[in-house]
């Protein structure tokens, strides 16, 4: 019941900001009644459908999926440029009453800079992630781990828009870099497994020397964790459910952890997170490094004796303005950190999720190198 309500507020919400914008824009635009029917009837679809961006499981394997998303990022860009206009034409009104050729252009001006932004973000999105070099220096490494690679992936969030075709780009990415661990650092998935298998099975490719490794995220648990689960370890994956594994490299052992999502307790109870349960029985000595998929793990991952956490989650707001609450959110929004004597290193995550798009988050695929301190 909760969530239902929660949903009819963010409709209402919704057609409250698409007649916002209506109301703003239409008259500037000055385009005829008809136009005007046409303009205002996608404004009212746009409020309808954008909710069911949330309702991700629906929207798998549905032929609007692609114009839901592509709505819900087009009207963010709509909404904050209708703002922007509407104080710059206050802030002019103090000084003269604007001609009906300004209140025309910059109307019109709205949109070419909502479409043109559109088409920015949304290849920000699609295209295969940059490779973003990281040397996390930590003390006691021993001399064989010296510049032992670990490739991350995280926030892949194969579902609606990102398919199979896409992700065997990023396996291929992936292995060129001849990785000697890949991590993935959960939400790799939104939706059921029967939905998704299919697509999700280009992970089998990929190719590190140790392995890859990957723990579950938050978006997991929406669906299915438990048989997410057991698909990922059929892909030939090591999943990490709040315990330790070890690499032997060159003589020299790396101890690799994961814990769960920090909500997975409340969706398994069997699942709660708990970095000291990850940590327990790893012989003192061993170079620590931890798999978690939100960067607010962090404390009681330095706690229990970590000394270097890969987390995801934030996707580094993905998209401006919206990384400005994600910040507040979150301690780590993106990049290297320290939580006390640990590094914290937050991927801004390799895919996306909802809107086919990004901006002023680029996605990335991370290539950290051990060093010694």
């Amino acid at each position: 019941m909760r969530h239902h309500r929660s949903f009819l507020r963010l409709r209402l919400i919704l057609l409250v900001l698409h007649g916002y914008v209506g109301w703003r824009l239409l008259a500037g635009l000055s385009l005829g009644i008809w136009s005007d029917i046409v303009v205002g009837g996608y404004l009212l679809i746009s409020a309808l459908l954008i909710p069911w961006v949330v309702r991700v499981t629906w929207l798998n394997g549905r032929w609007f999926a692609w114009p839901v998303a592509l709505m819900t990022g087009m009207f963010s860009f709509l909404l904050q440029l209708t703002l922007i206009r509407d104080v710059l034409l206050a802030v002019g009104s103090l000084l003269a009453a604007p001609r009906a050729s300004i209140i025309a252009g910059s109307a019109w001006g709205v949109l070419a800079g909502t479409l043109v932004l559109s088409v920015y973000a949304l290849w920000q999105a699609r295209r295969v992630p940059r490779v973003v070099d990281v040397s996390v220096p930590l003390a006691g490494l021993p001399a064989t781990l010296e510049g032992f690679v670990i490739v991350q992936l995280s926030d892949l969030h194969i579902g609606p828009t990102i398919k199979r075709g896409h992700l065997q780009r990023i396996v291929e990415r992936v292995n060129a870099l001849r990785p000697d661990l890949v991590a993935i650092t959960g939400d790799l998935t939104d939706g059921r497994v029967a939905e998704l298998e299919a697509d999700v099975a280009p992970l089998a490719n990929l190719n590190a020397r140790h392995g890859t490794f990957c723990v579950t995220g938050n978006h997991e648990y929406y669906s299915e964790a438990e048989a997410w689960v057991s698909a990922f370890r059929r892909l030939g994956m090591h999943v990490l459910i709040n315990e330790c594994d070890y690499v032997e490299h060159q003589g020299a052992t790396l101890a690799v952890a994961g814990i769960t999502d920090l909500s997975a307790g409340y969706y398994v109870p069997s699942h709660r997170s708990d970095a000291g349960l990850a940590a327990h029985g790893i012989p003192p000595g061993i170079t620590r490094v931890l798999l978690a998929h939100q960067p607010n793990s962090a404390p009681a991952a330095a706690e229990a004796g970590f000394e270097l956490q890969l987390s995801g989650h934030t996707h580094g707001g993905q998209m401006w303005p919206w990384s400005l609450l994600a910040r507040r959110a979150n301690h780590f929004l993106a990049g290297l950190g320290k939580q006390g004597g640990m590094w914290v290193y937050t991927s801004r995550g390799t895919g996306y999720w909802g809107p086919p798009m990004r901006f002023g988050a680029p996605s990335e695929i991370t290539r950290i190198r051990l060093t010694a301190a």
